[in-house]
C-alpha cells in the first residue's frame, strides 16, 4: 500500500504516519461488495504499522478511538494589533441622531435621525423620489391590499396631486378594497367570524358589480383598473375622496390591477368570468410593462406585496432589457414589516444588478413608513 506523500524522502510507514488512523475493513459478507484485490494484504501492513489501533489484529474504523485534545491555553504572544485611528469604521459620531426640542419643526425632527442603517436608507428614498420627480424620470407604485387596509389612501392620493405618482399598481384584493371604501366607507371583513357560517367574501355589491365592471370594462378593450376607476369616477360614490382609483382617473395616473385568478372574493361569485379577468388582467400588465420601460432614473416602490407584484414587475424588467433599454439609474425600494424572498429579490436585487441603479429595504408597518415618506418628500422637495 503506498502512503506515501509526493515529493516526500521515503520513509517507513510506522515512522512517517504514526499519527494515521486506519478505517476500512479488509473482509466483505456482501457479494454486491467482493473484497477487493489485495486488500487483506495491504490492511494487514497497516494493522502492523498502528500497533494498538487493532481489534484481534485486525483493522478498525478510526472513529471508535478517542483524540481528545489537551486542555491548552491559546498563545496570544504573537498576537499583532494596529492603531485605531487607522481602521475603517461603520458607526461615526458624527452620524448618530440629536435629541429634539419641544416644539420643533418636522424638518428638524427628520434631520435629527442617525445617517446609520434603516434612518440612512430611509434618507435614500426620500431622496431619490425628490430627484427623479425634478427630471421627470418617473415615480411608480406598487401597492398590495394591506396598504389601503392599513388606512393610507389619502397621504398616496396627495402625493398623486403633487406629482410623485406616475403609475400606479396594485393586485386583485387592493382593487376590492378601494371600491368598497368608495362605496360605503369601509372594508375588510372579519374572516375568522365569517368563514365559518359560510358568509366569507359573500358581499352582494362587491362581487356583483365588479365582475360587471370586468366584463364589460374587457368587451371596451380596457384594463381592470381603467374601468374599475372609470365606473367610481362616473357613479360618483359617496366616499370619492378616499378612492385611489377615482385619483388615478381624475388625475390621468395609469392604474393597473394584477390578478392571480383564484385569489380574491370576486372569484368565488357566479358572475366571475376567467376570460374576462384575465383579458383585462393581461392588458393591464402590458400598461405595467410600459410604464416601467420608462423609469430610467426613477423608483418604484413595492409596499406590502409579497408574490404577485414583485413577479409582474421582474417580468415587466425582463421586457424593457429585451428592448434594449437599460433602466440605468433605477432605484428599486420595498416597504414591508418582514423581509421576505421574492420583494427582495425580484425588486431589490435582481432589477438593478449590474447597473448604476440601487435596491433599498425598508422595513416596517405601512401605516408609519408611507407617511413618513411622503412627509420627507414634501419638505425636501420645500413645497
Amino acid at each position: 500500500m503506498n502512503v506515501q506523500p509526493r515529493g516526500e524522502p521515503h520513509t517507513s510507514t510506522s515512522s512517517r504516519f504514526r499519527s494515521l488512523l486506519p478505517i476500512g475493513d479488509p473482509v466483505s459478507s456482501d457479494p454486491t461488495f467482493p473484497q477487493l484485490r489485495d486488500a487483506s494484504a495491504e490492511m494487514s501492513a497497516v494493522s502492523k504499522a498502528f500497533a494498538g489501533r487493532t481489534r484481534r489484529g485486525q483493522a478498525v474504523p478510526g472513529y471508535l478511538y478517542r483524540m481528545p485534545f489537551p486542555y491548552e491555553e491559546f498563545d496570544l504572544s504573537g498576537v499583532r494589533t494596529y492603531p485605531l485611528s487607522s481602521r475603517q469604521s461603520k458607526a461615526r459620531a458624527e452620524d448618530f441622531a440629536r435629541p429634539v426640542t419641544r416644539g420643533g419643526s418636522f424638518a428638524a425632527w427628520f434631520d435629527a435621525l442617525p445617517a446609520i442603517l434603516g434612518a440612512a436608507d430611509l434618507r435614500r428614498v426620500v431622496r431619490a423620489i425628490v430627484a427623479a420627480h425634478k427630471r421627470e424620470a418617473g415615480v411608480m407604485w406598487g401597492i398590495g391590499a394591506h396598504v389601503i387596509k392599513t388606512g393610507v389612501s389619502p397621504v398616496l392620493i396627495d402625493l398623486m396631486e403633487r406629482g410623485y405618482v406616475s403609475a400606479l399598481a396594485m393586485n386583485g384584493a387592493g382593487i376590492i378594497h378601494d371600491f368598497e371604501i368608495a362605496l360605503s366607507g369601509a372594508t375588510s371583513e372579519d374572516v375568522d367570524e365569517a368563514l365559518g357560517p359560510g358568509r366569507f367574501g359573500m358581499a352582494e355589491e362587491t362581487g356583483r358589480l365588479l365582475n360587471e365592471i370586468v366584463g364589460s370594462g374587457s368587451k371596451r378593450g380596457l384594463g381592470l383598473g381603467q374601468a374599475v376607476a372609470a365606473y367610481l369616477a362616473d357613479v360618483k360614490p359617496a366616499h370619492a375622496e378616499r378612492s385611489l382609483l377615482v385619483a388615478a382617473h381624475r388625475l390621468r395616473v395609469p392604474v393597473t390591477v394584477h390578478v392571480a385568478l383564484g385569489t380574491d372574493i370576486v372569484h368565488m361569485h357566479p358572475d366571475a368570468s376567467g376570460a374576462a379577468i384575465g383579458d383585462a388582467s393581461l392588458r393591464d400588465f402590458r400598461y405595467f410593462a410600459s410604464s416601467v420601460g420608462r423609469l430610467t432614473g426613477g423608483v418604484y416602490l413595492n409596499c406590502g406585496s409579497a408574490v404577485v407584484l414583485p413577479e409582474v414587475f421582474l417580468k415587466a424588467v425582463a421586457l424593457a432589457r429585451n428592448q434594449g433599454v437599460s433602466l440605468d439609474g433605477l432605484t428599486t425600494v420595498n416597504i414591508d414589516f418582514l423581509r421576505l424572498y421574492r420583494p427582495q429579490t425580484n425588486v431589490v436585487s435582481r432589477p438593478v444588478a449590474g447597473t448604476s441603479g440601487v435596491g433599498i429595504n425598508l422595513v416596517g408597518h405601512h401605516e408609519i413608513l408611507i407617511p413618513l415618506i411622503a412627509a420627507a418628500v414634501i419638505e425636501l422637495a420645500g413645497e
